[in-house]
This record gives C-alpha cells, sequence and structure tokens, in this order.
C-alpha cells in the first residue's frame, strides 16, 4: 500500500462483500483514507485481494492471527505506528477486536486521541445487511436480494480450465473457470455477464453452476457467451444477475440441448431489458 504516511482517516472490519453497510463506512473516510481489513481467512464472497474491486480506496490487509493477542491500548498503539496521522477510525456498530475480541468501539473510544465514528447497522426493507445474509440468499438462489445486499451483482473470477469437450460438439460451447476460493452460489442456471481475461466490458451470458448429473457428473461452473463466441485463453468473472431454474437430470443430450436453448431465450430477453 503507497502513501500510507499521508493517511488520516482509517475503516477497519472484516469487509467480505464490501456490500452496502460496508460502503457506509467507506463514505466516512474523506479524502485521505484507507480501508483496513483483518483477513480471518473466512471470506468467500471477497476472498483475499477481490475486496480491491469494489473501492477507489488503498487496503491495507491484516491477518487476524498476527493482531488477535493484541489487547485494546496495544492495538490502538499497533495503528497508529501504521498511520502516524491517524486522526480518525471508522468502524461498525458490531464492531470487537483484541484479545478473545474483548473490545469494541467504547474501548477505541476511550483510548484513541482522535475521532471514532461509530456506523449504525445498515438495512435495506427493514433487513439488517450482513455478510452471512448474503451468504444465505446465495445458497437458495436469491441473487435478487443477494444483489440488492451488496450493492452490486455477485461476481466471482477463476482461471480457466478444461471441459468435458462436449459442450461446443454437442451443446454449445461454454467458458470453463476454477473458482474455488468463491462461495457459489445454488446449483443451476443463471442469467449473467461473463468478462474474459482482461476486456474491459462484460458479454451477455448464460452460466450454470453444479455438478454434470446429466454427463460426467463432476463439478463446474461455466459460462456460454450469448452475442458470439469469444476465445478465453487465461481467465474470466462471472457476474450472477437472476437464478433461472435448478440443476436437473435430462436423459439424453438432445433433451438437455432443448433446456439450455430455454435457458438462453430466458437470459436473453432479461438482459435485454436491463440494457434498456
Amino acid at each position: 500500500m503507497s502513501n500510507k504516511n499521508n493517511i488520516t482517516a482509517i475503516a477497519i472490519g472484516g469487509f467480505d462483500g464490501m456490500h452496502i453497510g460496508h460502503q457506509h463506512l467507506f463514505d466516512e473516510l474523506g479524502e485521505d483514507g484507507c480501508i483496513v481489513v483483518i483477513e480471518t481467512g473466512y471470506a468467500n464472497l471477497t476472498p483475499k485481494q477481490e475486496r480491491g474491486h469494489f473501492t477507489s480506496y488503498p487496503i491495507l490487509y491484516l491477518e487476524l492471527e498476527d493482531i488477535r493477542h493484541l489487547d485494546a491500548k496495544e492495538f490502538i498503539e499497533f495503528l497508529k505506528n501504521k498511520f502516524n496521522k491517524l486522526e480518525k477510525i471508522i468502524v461498525g456498530y458490531d464492531f470487537h477486536f483484541g484479545k478473545n475480541r474483548k473490545y469494541d468501539f467504547n474501548d477505541l473510544g476511550t483510548l484513541f486521541s482522535g475521532e471514532v465514528k461509530v456506523v449504525a447497522e445498515v438495512c435495506l426493507n427493514g433487513d439488517s445487511i450482513h455478510s452471512h445474509k448474503i451468504r444465505a440468499k446465495l445458497t437458495i438462489g436469491d441473487m435478487k436480494g443477494a444483489n440488492a445486499f451488496l450493492g452490486h451483482n455477485y461476481t466471482i473470477r477463476g482461471v480457466v480450465e478444461k471441459g468435458q469437450g462436449i459442450g461446443k460438439k454437442e451443446l454449445v460451447a461454454t467458458i470453463n473457470i476454477s473458482a474455488s476460493e468463491f462461495l457459489t452460489p445454488k446449483e443451476g442456471v443463471y442469467v449473467s455477464l461473463t468478462r474474459i481475461d482482461d476486456e474491459e466490458h462484460y458479454h451477455p451470458s448464460v452460466s450454470f453452476v453444479g455438478h454434470r448429473v446429466s454427463t460426467d457428473g463432476s463439478f463446474a461452473v461455466e459460462s456460454h457467451i450469448l452475442d458470439g463466441e469469444v476465445v478465453c485463453t487465461q481467465k474470466a468473472s462471472i457476474s450472477f444477475i437472476s437464478f433461472i431454474r435448478d440443476n436437473k437430470k435430462f436423459n439424453s443430450l438432445p433433451e438437455l440441448k432443448q433446456a439450455i436453448k430455454k435457458d438462453i431465450e430466458i437470459a436473453s430477453k432479461q438482459l435485454k431489458i436491463l440494457a434498456l
């Protein structure tokens, strides 16, 4: 992270998902702000450096194992050593820190000589926004609900891997990726947008997540591009828009191909409406 000597405000948290609740904290940072991520190892909405895709602020990643032994005073000193011009600390209402997570924002306010801003619970349609609720929505295929909480389309990224080899010949051409660090949504078919390699734009697409129960049974994350055949050589990003149908076993490849054709029609219609 560059220019940390100029940082005057930091927002501290786990920030998995970088959802709209998190964005309320970032809104308090001002011009010389920085996001401090406490990395627990459990982040799977925006694992590791993925958080950087959803903010323009610099991010400092701290491993929980490296700081969990600190008491409140030691934690404050640790932050002041990292940011020698620190004037403001921003945390959520449920923030806890230090040894055994025994300290909270009240301890920050007592021990830190600058300003401590505590951001209240953020709700959408009367429901409080938390990363665990987004995960729960993804596991039941509630993509619209998850995206509403996130404030952006849920996106997974991965490196290209070889598929079965029958898609282009027998069904439709797909891009297959390995994205094991991400939480994959409920098994099924989705309206999606797919970004290829380092292209700036996303292609309209239909994506499948789950076990290929009609063929070899293996688990796959694959995307079919709707606006023409593309060549993907290294990596791809899939942004999920909405759920189309559950994963289902078909008795033959022609039957599966017919179902995919219907999926494509549904996705094309939805994406055209979104583009208006």
